[in-house]
């Protein structure tokens, strides 16, 4: 593509003179929209076809029309596609260069269409296709944490609120948890899905189309549930591109907590997980030092993903209806949202599904800060028919008594306990182990370890029907 024939604008009728080297580098998006490329070129091939089948141009120049634009997909998939800023964009670009292929057919192609709902269609596929792929990438996730849960049902680790250990749990238990968030981040971006498939194609500049166009029947050629409603709305609805932040940022928010809880269990002090040599990094000075880089990186991107949603939002609060060039503003911060949450989500998969799990550690720990002081509790709620404040009272004192002897619960004397009350018996040792607390756990979604093999029976077929 030339640079003469590139200098030709396409709304060049208009002006005297071309835009400025200032207007021209604000302007142009072409840098980084040619990621629509492949959309582009499917809602103009689709949308040559209805103008043909309803007779608004003729066959022959939509033959023309398609041949043209599969050449340029081939050009732009095989490097041989020439980009020029001078033609602002992704459209003007495909446009020039169709028209260099096929001559004046190619000025037909634009008849009952916008820019404005070209890129409106274009970049509604492009979020829709990486909500795709940001599904099947969850699934992945959700499919790793099934089989760590499943590997460690009965591995009994510590519980903790405020980070201080509070009840033991299983570690199959834990990774449910993140089952759980993940599979809610699933279901928004299955929500989203069905939200914005509607396609805005045929809305043209804001009004909508005098020539006798059929939107549904573009709308099905591109996989859409039906066309949008109205036209004004259609051009200027960025809702969807706002949605996929959100449920980027959302998700990438589990990935972070998730990361900062690895960070600390591969710790020496924690030494709950090792991750392997391919997740980690030496240090260039302390040769003992194995660090959790890809955890702390998918830590640091959520605030590079927040960001985004926060910047779109912003973008998006003072524009009036319909089309402003403010819009161009949104696919930046939605293509590197998507890029980096494609990046999280392999990374951490990758991570939970090779780290070595230290069981051994992970029970020491498990009856650590008198862990078991609830189970104590309510041995004497459900026992001794005790009021459960009155219970909790005569724990706290139990447990004041073994930081006095430096002793955990369970290694109390009796007599030490029939001290602080007198009702207490040998049974009470039955529930002092850290096993038979999270034994004694079965409420639906507790921590015992056959309810745990019950929610990943659920969890499993769900995720088959996903």
């Amino acid at each position: 593509m030339s640079d003469k024939k590139a200098s030709n604008q396409m709304w060049g009728g208009r002006f005297a003179s071309g835009p400025a080297a200032i207007m021209e580098a604000i302007n142009a998006s072409i840098s980084f929209d040619r990621k629509l490329y492949a959309q582009d070129i499917r809602g103009s091939l689709a949308h040559s076809e209805m103008l043909a089948e309803t007779g608004i141009i003729s066959t022959d120049d939509q033959h023309k029309i398609a041949h043209g634009l599969n050449t340029i997909l081939k050009e732009i998939e095989t490097g041989q596609f020439e980009f020029s800023t001078r033609l602002e964009d992704i459209h003007m670009n495909v446009e020039a260069r169709l028209a260099e292929l096929i001559g004046s057919a190619a000025g037909r192609l634009h008849t009952a269409r916008s820019r404005n709902d070209q890129v409106a269609v274009d970049f509604r596929l492009w979020v829709k296709d990486e909500f795709h792929r940001v599904a099947e990438a969850l699934k992945g996730l959700i499919a790793v944490f099934l089989v760590r849960a499943e590997e460690h049902a009965a591995t009994v680790m510590p519980g903790f609120t405020h980070l201080q250990t509070a009840q033991p749990v299983t570690f199959g238990h834990h990774c449910l948890a993140y089952v759980e968030m993940f599979a809610r981040d699933l279901s928004r971006v299955r929500d989203a899905i069905q939200r914005m498939d509607e396609s805005p194609l045929g809305a043209a500049a804001l009004a909508g189309t005098g020539f006798p166009i059929d939107r549904r029947q573009t709308a099905k050629a591109l996989g859409f549930r039906e066309p949008t409603r109205n036209s004004l709305d259609s051009v200027s609805d960025r809702d969807y591109a706002l949605e996929f932040l959100s449920v980027a940022a959302i998700s990438a928010t589990h990935l972070s907590r998730l990361a900062e809880e690895i960070v600390i269990w591969s710790t020496p002090q924690f030494g709950f997980v090792r991750l392997s040599d391919s997740f980690s990094t030496g240090s260039s000075i302390m040769p003992q030092k194995k660090n959790p880089d890809a955890a702390e990186l998918v830590r640091a991107k959520t605030g590079r993903v927040n960001g985004h949603l926060i910047g779109l939002l912003t973008v998006m609060k003072g524009l009036p209806l319909t089309y402003s060039k403010d819009m161009q503003e949104d696919k930046e911060a939605v293509f590197d949202a998507a890029e980096t949450l494609d990046l999280m989500l392999a990374a951490m998969t990758g991570m939970v599904g090779d780290m070595t799990i230290n069981v051994a550690a992970m029970k020491k720990a498990a009856g650590s800060g008198y862990s078991t002081a609830t189970d104590l509790a309510d041995w004497l709620v459900r026992t001794l028919g005790m009021p459960f404040r009155e219970a909790h009272h005569v724990t706290g004192r139990a447990v004041a008594l073994a930081e006095t002897k430096k002793v955990g619960l369970e290694k109390l004397m009796l007599e030490d306990l029939q001290s602080i009350h007198d009702g207490i018996t040998q049974d009470i040792f039955s529930v002092l182990s850290v096993q038979n607390s999270v034994k004694s756990r079965t409420s639906f979604g507790g921590t015992a370890p056959s309810e745990v093999r019950k929610q990943i029976r659920y969890w499993k077929k769900r995720l088959a029907k996903a």
